[in-house]
């Protein structure tokens, strides 16, 4: 029966969150979340202003430091902030711009034509978040200071030194808030990671970021722009040809876009609005898409590359396969599709990207008749593997209507039909298989085993993938189709959990699997559906006391804890003979563990540790290419660099 008693719900219990405290109570309306990402976006956020300045010609120097104490320091050479009084606000426009939410120039295009921060929200958020924050601006000859805590100012803006009059720019440090970062130490390779594609996409800019706790330091400057993207995100490829450039304004819209074709089989398209990464798309890509599939087949049937009596009919896809591109547009009024700016809305853009990549396009094609034979011959392959493609999936399909379950005969299902609440546990062979299904709840986990090492789909095309018999179970069981076909909102669980042995096997088959995943099922991982098991190393057992370890580090507390000092051999195991009644027991494999052990540490949801699997931008590319890929130096490479990192039983 519903309650209409409203006379402890009035006025009173409306609450009004005034100036930054919106930000402080809901951090992750504002950053994301206050995990890792969240920690390293409020640099993102800062650097943006100063990109900002570098788009409206103002600034093309970035220094990022990650300082000894912690804090992080963004200095630019721009216009710096003003310092004047505002008036309206009646105080310095520099507290205005750190204090106020939806305060800035970003909304006055007399300040800046186009502009990344569009929602003004930035740097005052990074302020909100900060445990302290302090700013210095050079204007006129004059240096100012202004120092925050917790988004509320110390004082007022006044001015601490003399500058050269030519100087100006804007200097924030900011130390981020442990009473809201569950982590607060900042990642160089992460950081870096987005500085360098910044100065790819500006090449006008230098960008330069140090670690003063690590003593590292890079500056990136790209005077080819996105060519050299283009050419760095295949540096573990075989490209086919130089990469195209293409580069045109219409209706006050500049266009750049970039892209080249290699022997690979995956499409690696990259697009930007304003610097955005839009990894959703959006209606640049889609008027990118159409134009490129119009003017190669009007240029194949042109010359006759294709004749009119062929049975197979090039499509968009055929032409994508093995292309690496980089698209970025500068619009004035962006519209993006949700609060996360990654997909693009604009209609009028499409039609701008489309026409602009038409012609050029068709020029470049004139030419480049040796080039445009080998794309096109490329694409011919590629027509043939996805028809060959098309009649696997539907002999799947087929085969699936046949089997009363419409699922593979291995497969362990739960019985609960909601996808939300369902997760399916992908074991790496039969003996931890077996034992994953006695352990289980069954109400709510699957359990798919599969045998040995699966296809390494990264050097496979598409048909092949589908004769593989280890992954035509993974898409049975999954049931969201793949490839083209894929939908992930169809996936019959909520979580896909990869479960393989802590050892060089193992870890090679969950390679394996994610590769699989990754490219033919990416929109699981974009989703936030897959995720990784981690099984203990270690059973401790003195008397009736167990623990179970995850790694040597976590295994030494627990002695500590159990009042034994670290005891080691020469070989840095540790030797259990030397203590009465103690038992260390090193798990080889998820098979040793008993049904009972499984469930205890590796699957019970309220004991487990699951890492979610997320795409880390270009630099998930990059790895997949380097680590499965046909090179092998880059390979060898990234072993020697990442070797230390390694737990591997020799």
């Amino acid at each position: 029966m519903i309650n209409n008693n409203n006379s402890n719900y009035n006025a009173v219990n409306i609450n009004v969150l005034k100036g930054l405290e919106a930000v402080r109570k809901r951090p992750a309306m504002y950053i994301g979340d206050v995990s890792a990402r969240g920690l390293h976006h409020l640099v993102n956020e800062v650097v943006d202003n100063s990109i900002d300045e570098a788009l409206g010609g103002y600034n093309d120097i970035i220094d990022i430091t990650i300082n000894k104490d912690g804090s992080v320091s963004v200095e630019d050479a721009g216009r710096g902030i003003p310092v004047d009084i505002h008036p309206i606000e009646k105080r310095s426009a520099l507290e205005v711009v750190m204090t106020v939410l939806h305060a800035g120039g970003k909304f006055d295009k007399n300040s800046y034509k186009v502009s990344g921060g569009l929602h003004g929200v930035g740097v005052s958020v990074v302020n909100a978040l900060s445990e302290w924050c302090k700013v210095e601006v050079k204007r006129d000859g004059v240096l100012y200071f202004q120092e925050y805590e917790r988004g509320f100012p110390k004082a007022p803006v006044r001015e601490i030194g003399k500058t050269k009059k030519n100087e100006s720019g804007t200097k924030v440090t900011f130390m981020p808030d442990n009473e809201i970062f569950k982590i607060t130490k900042f990642r160089f390779e992460t950081l870096a990671e987005r500085m360098r594609e910044l100065a790819y996409l500006n090449k006008e800019v230098t960008i330069s970021i140090e670690d003063k706790i690590e003593n590292r330091k890079e500056e990136y400057h790209f005077k080819g722009g996105i060519k050299e993207f283009v050419a760095f995100l295949d540096e573990n490829r075989k490209p086919l040809h130089k990469p195209v450039y293409i580069e045109g304004e219409r209706d006050e819209t500049p266009l750049e876009i970039a892209f080249e074709y290699t022997d690979a089989y995956a499409e690696n398209i990259h697009t930007y609005v304003n610097n955005i990464n839009t990894i959703e798309g959006g209606t640049h890509l889609v008027g990118f898409k159409t134009a490129l599939t119009r003017t190669f087949n009007n240029y194949a049937f042109k010359n006759k590359l294709v004749k009119d009596n062929k049975k197979i009919t090039l499509t968009g896809d055929d032409f994508r396969e093995g292309l690496t591109a980089i698209i970025s547009v500068k619009v004035m009024e962006p519209q993006f599709e949700g609060q996360t700016k990654t997909k693009l809305g604009n209609s009028e853009v499409k039609s701008i990207v489309e026409t602009i990549v038409g012609e050029k396009l068709a020029e470049y094609l004139e030419e480049n008749p040796a080039v445009a034979k080998k794309i096109i011959e490329k694409g011919l392959r590629a027509a043939e593997a996805r028809e060959a493609a098309r009649k696997a999936r539907d002999l799947i399909r087929r085969k699936n209507a046949l089997d009363s379950m419409h699922l593979p005969g291995k497969l362990a299902d739960c019985s609960i039909n909601d996808p939300e609440h369902c997760e399916i546990y992908i074991v790496e062979g039969d003996s931890a298989g077996g034992s994953a299904k006695q352990g289980r709840d069954r109400r709510f986990q699957a359990i798919l085993p599969i045998k040995g090492k699966i296809l390494n789909v990264e050097k496979a095309k598409i048909n092949k993938v589908l004769e593989n018999t280890e992954i035509k179970s993974m898409i049975s069981a999954i049931g969201a189709g793949v490839g083209i076909d894929f939908d992930a909102d169809k996936s019959r669980y909520g979580k896909v959990i990869i479960m393989t042995d802590a050892d060089v096997d193992g870890s090679h088959i969950r390679t394996l699997l994610l590769t699989f995943i990754y490219r033919h099922m990416k929109e699981l991982i974009a989703q936030g559906k897959v995720y990784i098991a981690q099984p203990p190393l270690y059973k401790i057992k003195k008397g009736k006391e167990e623990s179970y370890a995850f790694d040597e580090a976590e295994r030494d507390t627990i002695l500590k804890r159990m009042g034994i000092k670290s005891i080691k051999t020469e070989r840095g195991e540790v030797d259990d003979s030397q203590v009465r009644g103690l038992t260390i027991s090193r798990y080889k494999g998820l098979g040793e563990m008993n049904p009972q052990q499984l469930w205890d540490t590796t699957m019970n949801p309220d004991t487990r540790t699951l890492l979610q699997v997320d795409l880390e931008g270009i630099e998930t590319e990059k790895i997949f290419e380097t680590l499965m890929g046909d090179q092998v130096e880059p390979r060898r490479a990234f072993i020697e660099k990442n070797a230390k990192y390694a737990n591997l039983d020799i």
